[in-house]
């Protein structure tokens, strides 16, 4: 079972250290972590650190990490994946990006609805670099589960960091536009509702539909 540990601490050196030690400390093995200096509130300047922990004694670490003083919140909060659930996510021009996130809007809310929980993440992007920065990062995202390009042109270095993606097990589906991105990614849809409407039926556990079954086809 994954659990989620919130904690606001100072911005110190070691505090990091002191927290993950305690947790292996009482057998809990960190499934994701993520920290960043909280920028606006009561707690401006003071650290946020989130961390999902599978087994190991939660209370136990729980209390014991509430009492070091340099830590001011602890408390327990839903996994992401309860929450947020898996990610669509959507690069390119802003209007053909608005179309692709119409159908995984659409076709999202009916899984959610259904108890499911998938969330779309868009980006309207121009430039080559500015495109091929995103799809590398997609791969550190958390529960990131298809990466639709939705544009008019898209190659280069944008290829290259699709083709590494795909290596790292996400798949991409691309409209059909011009340059080198559709020949490398797994599917190439010509409607763009229906790559959102795709991606989404992918991602669900209920749907009937899996792009490894139509990898390099044009539909």
């Amino acid at each position: 079972m994954i659990r989620g540990l919130q904690i606001i601490a100072r911005n110190q050196v070691g505090v990091l250290r002191d927290i993950t030690s305690k947790i292996a400390e009482h057998g809990g093995n960190i499934t994701y972590a993520q920290s960043f200096i909280i920028e606006h509130g009561e707690n401006k300047g003071n650290a946020l650190i989130y961390m999902e922990i599978e087994g190991g004694d939660f209370e136990k670490m729980l209390e014991e990490i509430r009492e070091f003083p340099t830590v001011l919140e602890v408390c327990e909060e839903k996994p992401f994946e309860r929450v947020f659930g898996k990610r669509i996510l959507i690069f390119g021009g802003g209007a053909l990006v608005s179309q692709v996130a119409l159908g995984a809007i659409t076709e999202a809310d009916r899984h959610n609805l259904r108890g499911e929980r998938i969330s779309v993440d868009t980006m309207p992007l121009v430039g080559e670099d500015e495109l091929a920065d995103a799809v590398r990062a997609v791969a550190r995202l958390h529960r990131a589960e298809v990466l639709i390009l939705a544009g008019g042109l898209m190659g280069g270095k944008v290829t290259e960091e699709v083709k590494k993606l795909r290596r790292a097990g996400i798949p991409v589906i691309s409209l059909n536009m011009f340059g080198s991105v559709p020949k490398v990614s797994d599917l190439v849809v010509s409607d763009p509702v229906m790559a959102g409407t795709l991606a989404v039926m992918h991602a669900s556990e209920k749907a009937k539909f899996e792009i490894e079954k139509v990898k390099g086809r044009r539909i």
